[in-house]
């Protein structure tokens, strides 16, 4: 695998070795071995996946104290804008955001280290999403950063008329509200 460094600590994209011909293609989406030795140690326990839409921005989410998670985020099938935001208290980086194109065909991976926002933008027909998490979900622990937090000023790379939020992703506060 290949890690590209972001600029903000801990913050990687990997792009693993993929290996294809006229059958396909394959590749390692984890090997933890490799993984700790070119990224750090972490254990992960819960895997996820979610099917959405063109227009569907998730996030920007997070998991406070006890209950954060760091994420190893990648695409299955169609394409994301993915972005991870700094909110490590004391760090030289905090609120700085990075955001990396994810798709089917790239097969990159994010890795976001707990401490982080997190979202994405669908900008294929649909997209399927998976990621790994190094801590379970916890409801009570679950936070929020509105997707169009003017201080941050992240281009979503979408017509503000096509995106499409959840409920509880329409009522994020602000960073520094």
């Amino acid at each position: 695998m290949n890690i590209i460094q972001t600029g903000i600590g801990g913050l990687v994209v990997i792009e693993p070795k993929v290996f294809g011909d006229e059958r396909g293609y394959f590749f390692e989406v984890f090997n933890e071995r490799e993984f700790t030795g070119k990224v750090g140690p972490v254990h992960f326990v819960q895997d996820n996946e979610s099917k959405s839409r063109y227009g569907v921005v998730r996030g920007l989410h997070f998991q406070k104290g006890e209950h954060a998670q760091a994420k190893l985020v990648r695409v299955v099938s169609g394409a994301v804008l993915d972005v991870a935001v700094d909110l490590r208290e004391g760090s030289p980086t905090y609120g700085k955001w990075h955001a990396e194109e994810l798709s089917g065909e790239n097969h990159r991976m994010m890795f976001i280290p707990r401490g982080f926002a997190h979202g994405f933008a669908v900008l294929s027909e649909d997209v399927v999403f998976q990621y790994k998490c190094d801590n379970l979900y916890c409801p009570a622990s679950e936070g929020g950063i509105a997707w169009n937090d003017p201080d941050l000023a992240i281009d979503w790379r979408l017509p503000a008329g096509d995106i499409i939020l959840s409920e509880k992703d329409k009522h994020h506060p602000f960073l520094h509200a």
